[in-house]
């Protein structure tokens, strides 16, 4: 059979409706992971639903606990066909945000997959749901055509708690390293650079979230009576963040900008555009680092943002000036950024502008990762991808926002590469969350070629991966 023909059966296999109703029936399972209350659907959703189809294609189930929180599992599944073939490790989330049903518009329920035109509205559809049962289904398609087999190993991790900062996904695969080894990295996750175009990205930003805090004093006083007698903390820690970003949202702690945004980088996101596509808020041109391009600057930059500030009570304003103030700010980062030091780096600049008074606290962080762009493994998935859907894909260095990227490029120490279903107007983590039965079946038809290709040329593609590695360093 060609792979041509494999494309058409996998297409014919989401035409036929099964997809659509695989998915409808896991969308209805209530896995929202930041509940307390919903720890038998979480465990349902991988002993019912995850297990059995992996098992059906032969893969060995373990079933383990999390080392943090016992109630938001982890499968790990493994199919082992021959020792000499290259292993595939692959990921999924089963859980879900908030469903927020009161929110969503009449006529949708974030628990009943619901279809208008090109959408299948439902809580997970985009975020993860949709996006992993692509995957298994392209594996059921090459397993089924290969005669029972898939032409590699494979193995499958899916967890429970992506969307309260997966606890314990780091630990997991510390302890069971031998369990999960493999030669690359192959899952979906995210969004596509928009819907029309398919995309490859190979890491993701850094996060890390910090609290800024005054306390100047342990009341608040009258303002008329006090006023320009006593400091504001609220005024000295809107100036002091104007110290760290500026009035159009430039960084200005050097030590916390990038080095990485070399000339190759560059020339990669020159033929990336951002926004502008159904859904998309308007750019602000002449916000952020200037001298970028919005891709560049969302791609292959670092940002500050302020999430929250508080000061007195916004609810009920008193007369009175308060005794203190706190502000919860955010560092997107791209590699090359000495972001494990941010808390000694925010507090040299802050006192180097004046607000020693200003605590710094770490709250958390996950680091930036990103595959090299020229190594074989990358060139092979953008060639497949434009074959099969006729589309020049988009490569990303790495995503905008983060993923639990560094437990599988660093713990675990695989190429990872990510081919996400989704696009960034879906609703994700909000009301009337979607994905697109158009990406979906193109998803399906990409995952089912890489998949039957890597049955095929396999061993030679982790020997060039492994030549290619070995002589960058």
């Amino acid at each position: 059979m060609t792979v041509q023909q494999v494309v058409n059966q996998a297409s014919d296999y989401f035409d036929s409706g099964e997809f659509q109703q695989l998915l409808a029936r896991r969308v209805a399972l209530v896995t929202e992971s930041q509940r307390a209350d919903r720890d038998d659907e979480l465990h349902h959703y991988l002993h019912q639903e995850i297990g059995p189809q992996l098992a059906a294609l032969g893969f060995t189930l373990h079933f383990i606990d999390n080392p943090v929180t016992a109630q938001r599992p982890f499968l790990v599944a493994v199919r082992m066909e021959n020792p000499a073939l290259p292993t595939l490790l692959s990921y999924g989330h089963g859980d879900v945000v908030f469903g927020d049903d009161e929110n969503w518009r009449d006529g949708l329920s974030p628990w009943q997959l619901t279809e208008e035109g090109d959408r299948w509205y439902g809580r997970g559809s985009a975020d993860n749901k949709g996006q992993h049962c692509v995957n298994l289904a392209a594996l059921e398609q090459v397993f089924k055509v290969r005669g029972g087999r898939l032409g590699f190993n494979c193995k499958m991790l899916f967890e429970m708690g992506e969307e309260i900062s997966s606890p314990g996904l780091a630990q997991l695969c510390q302890e069971h390293g031998e369990l999960l080894q493999a030669d690359l990295f192959i899952a979906s996750d995210g969004p596509r650079l928009n819907a029309v175009r398919p995309t490859l990205f190979l890491g993701s930003r850094g996060c890390v979230n910090f609290r800024l805090t005054i306390n100047a004093r342990d009341n608040a006083y009258h303002s008329g009576n006090w006023g320009g007698l006593l400091t504001n903390p609220g005024t000295q820690l809107a100036n002091a963040i104007a110290s760290l970003v500026n009035a159009n949202g430039v960084l200005q702690v050097a030590a916390l900008k990038p080095t990485s945004l070399t000339d190759e980088v560059r020339a990669i996101l020159s033929d990336i555009e951002v926004g502008g596509m159904p859904g998309d808020p308007q750019i602000e041109v002449n916000w952020g680092e200037p001298g970028l391009t919005p891709t560049e600057r969302l791609y292959g930059w670092n940002t500050l943002e302020v999430l929250a500030f508080l000061t007195g009570n916004p609810a009920r304003p008193m007369n009175a000036i308060p005794g203190e103030a706190s502000a919860v700010c955010q560092l997107r980062f791209v590699v090359g950024t000495d972001w494990q030091n941010l808390v000694q780096h925010i507090e040299a600049h802050l006192q180097q502008h004046g607000f020693d008074q200003v605590k710094v606290e770490f709250m958390r962080g996950s680091p930036a990762t990103r595959l090299d762009p020229t190594d074989p493994l990358v060139h092979w998935v953008l060639a497949s991808m434009a074959e099969i859907s006729g589309k020049k894909p988009a490569l990303l260095p790495n995503l905008g926002g983060s993923l639990p990227n560094e437990v599988f490029s660093d713990i675990l120490g695989l190429p990872t590469l990510w081919v996400p279903h989704s696009y960034p107007a879906c609703g994700q983590h909000g009301v009337n969350e979607h994905m697109l039965k158009s990406i979906a079946r193109e998803g399906l038809q990409i995952m089912t070629r890489l998949l039957w290709d890597l049955g095929e040329q396999g061993e030679e593609l982790i020997a060039r991966h492994r030549a290619h590695a070995g002589g960058a360093k």
